[in-house]
């Protein structure tokens, strides 16, 4: 309502009077008054010798005082648009040149009017940053290097993953079956490794996520289970084709407190479990060998943008049940100081994670350091990283010990670390990585068992024992090539040298006895041995394709 009074007062001043003004007589007189005279009108013009100047007087300070009234109006709203500067600053000639020097006098007494400065409006509670949004980490390992999602909705944000794979490998395998790697199954042929279709749900703080695994993801990720022998239901089938699948609720407080539950990828050796999203096809020990998902309750705590506290309560190291009725508990610390530095800190504990070693109790502590050391996108050379992790667990009860004691039981441990670097060259299109690792092993409780004649985690094989004090010990090196023409596919051509302490890599033989398996997984075949090296070297060639 004061708007629409102001602006009727503004149209009679500028529009109506003036025209009312020209039509008096007296107002016609004042035209012959000279400029000069003019000049020195002032509040003393109020004399009734001329009522022209006082009527003019009063113009101006009705002016005046229709501004003030729109400068509260502004700062009362926010909105209202300023008026036009020369209708604040230049007021609409009338006909008498006299009345015009006039209200220039005048207007030398009343200070220049400016728009009043904005009024800042603030909330009830502060904008909260993004976590880790303050800098692009496309370039992590483990991290994909998407910037663009081209088909997100508010609702919902879909992924689509395609990794198809072609290896060769030089021991020349006559199963074509590769033995040790829980990424890649097959040699000399053309497979898919993994089609996975899904995405995130998100809505009024609601989150659900869902990531389905077709292709030998689907059958080599479970056989690495043992927990599917304990009970009914087969669990191995019930989740074959789900790599992570996940419901929670995001609250608003700190900068987000995300819980979920279901099935979720592990962060546990710093590779991703999609090769899309990492620096080489074929990780190093500590990465292949540790858990790829978890299966339980998590609970996402971003004190910072900077930095993330994440317990889990979960089933067990990477399994879907519960190996002996004890869960594992678990913790991850991310902090990320910049855009240079990735530090991450994941530790396990409690869990009794032996199936058939009931006090049997698993420690782990996993630890990763990334950083950006180089970074010039005008040079064809554009940037550089380098990743460390170093990762140390024991086993401890039902026969087994952390450390060496009195009682001569055989010390259980896992050693192990990996070092990587990356370069890209113009404009990220190329990618160069060089790096390995190795682990030291003993009672191979973390070792993937070799599938020779169809042996899974749960049957074991008695051509390769996983029995305290058995020892293990391997390396591993690779140099990997990627072609990158697009942030939604990558051309990979990679070159893998891994060695082991004792015959564990799949020979010319292979692993698989004349005419299939026969039996019971992993059990004896009269007549059959296992062609097993203890070196491997192949190469990888692969087209990983992410939306």
């Amino acid at each position: 309502m004061q708007r629409f009074l102001c602006g009727c007062i503004r149209a009679f001043i500028f529009c109506v009077l003036p025209m009312t003004l020209a039509h008096n007589p007296c107002f016609a007189q004042s035209n012959e008054l000279s400029s000069a005279s003019a000049a020195h009108v002032d509040t003393s013009a109020k004399s009734t010798k001329d009522p022209n100047a006082n009527i003019l007087i009063e113009l101006e300070r009705m002016r005046a005082r229709i501004v003030e009234l729109e400068a509260q109006l502004r700062a009362q709203s926010g909105n209202l648009a300023a008026p036009n500067a020369i209708e604040l600053s230049q007021p609409q000639p009338l006909t008498s040149n006299n009345s015009i020097a006039a209200a220039s006098t005048l207007n030398q007494a009343i200070p220049e009017r400016t728009a009043p400065a904005p009024v800042l409006v603030t909330d009830a509670k502060k904008a909260v940053a993004e976590p880790f949004a303050f800098a692009d980490f496309t370039w992590l390992n483990g991290t994909s290097r998407e910037k663009d999602v081209p088909l997100d909705t508010k609702f919902f944000t879909p992924e689509i993953r395609v990794d198809t794979s072609y290896i060769y490998d030089f021991n020349h395998p006559q199963d074509h079956t590769l033995v040790g790697s829980s990424e890649s199954g097959r040699t000399q042929e053309v497979q898919l490794q993994q089609l996975g279709v899904g995405g995130d749900f998100h809505y009024d703080n609601v989150r659900g996520s869902l990531m389905t695994q077709f292709g030998l993801y689907s059958t080599m990720t479970p056989r690495n289970d043992p927990t599917p022998g304990e009970g009914q239901w087969n669990l191995d089938n019930a989740y074959r084709y789900i790599s992570e699948a996940y419901g929670g609720y995001h609250f608003n407080v700190l900068h987000g407190v995300n819980v979920d539950a279901g099935i979720f990828m592990s962060y546990i050796g710093l590779f991703s479990y999609y090769n899309f999203d990492n620096w080489t096809y074929q990780p190093s020990y500590v990465s292949s060998n540790t858990p790829w998902f978890f299966n339980g309750v998590r609970m996402q705590v971003f004190l910072t943008d900077k930095l993330k506290i994440e317990p889990w309560f979960i089933n067990g190291w990477q399994s879907y049940g519960s190996a002996n009725h004890r869960p594992g508990l678990g913790m991850q610390v991310l902090w990320r100081p910049n855009g240079k530095w990735s530090i991450l800190g994941n530790q396990y504990a409690v869990g009794r994670d032996a199936v058939g070693a009931p006090n049997r109790t698993r420690f782990h502590t996993d630890d990763s350091i990334e950083y950006k050391y180089y970074d010039n996108p005008g040079n064809f050379f554009d940037k550089a990283a380098f990743s460390l992790t170093l990762d140390a667990g024991c086993e401890s009860g039902s026969g087994v010990t952390c450390f060496a004691n009195s009682r001569g039981l055989p010390k259980q441990y896992f050693l192990g670390g990996m070092l990587y670097t990356r370069f890209w060259f113009n404009r990220d299109r190329f990618g160069l990585t060089l790096g390995g690792g190795g682990i030291d092993n003993p009672g191979r409780y973390l070792v993937l068992l070799p599938p020779i004649n169809g042996a899974t985690a749960f049957s074991g094989t008695p051509y390769f024992t996983e029995n305290p004090g058995d020892q293990y010990k391997a390396y591993d090196w690779s140099t990997t090539f990627d072609y990158m023409p697009s942030q939604y596919i990558t051309f990979r051509t990679e070159f893998d040298r891994r060695g082991a302490n004792v015959p564990y890599f799949a020979g010319k033989g292979g692993v698989t006895p004349p005419g299939g398996n026969q039996g019971a997984p992993g059990s004896l075949v009269a007549g059959f041995t296992p062609d097993l090296r203890k070196t491997e070297s192949r190469i990888n060639l692969a087209i990983l394709v992410k939306f």
